[in-house]
């Protein structure tokens, strides 16, 4: 079955801490390993790449899954928690739609 993908670039001066906040957090309920970027969040039939980008000022998200639902779930997830926990910063998340495509 193809997966369908999607990303979001957010501007913040600490892309590691919220990286790591996110990871740790949602690593409760769902596997999160580091990897050599930052962390991949696993989840039932998707998954999402947390990549640092300190010199660049940015956390880049791309999530991946089976199908439309679940990818729209794992959006939702991520960038819900993230914003909330970048409320005072005023962290956006907003999912590139035009990037959303079956990958090959």
């Amino acid at each position: 079955m193809p997966t369908l993908t999607s990303s979001a670039t957010v501007a913040t001066a600490a892309p590691a801490r919220y990286a790591k906040q996110l990871a740790a957090h949602l690593g409760r309920k769902l596997a999160a390993e580091p990897t050599a970027t930052g962390y991949r969040l696993a989840f039932d039939a998707g998954r999402c790449d947390l990549v640092v980008d300190e010199p660049g000022a940015t956390l880049t998200l791309n999530a991946a899954a089976d199908d439309a639902g679940m990818l729209s779930r794992v959006e939702n997830v991520v960038g819900s928690h993230l914003v909330r926990f970048g409320s005072r910063s005023e962290l956006v998340v907003e999912w590139s739609t035009g990037n959303r495509h079956e990958a090959e």
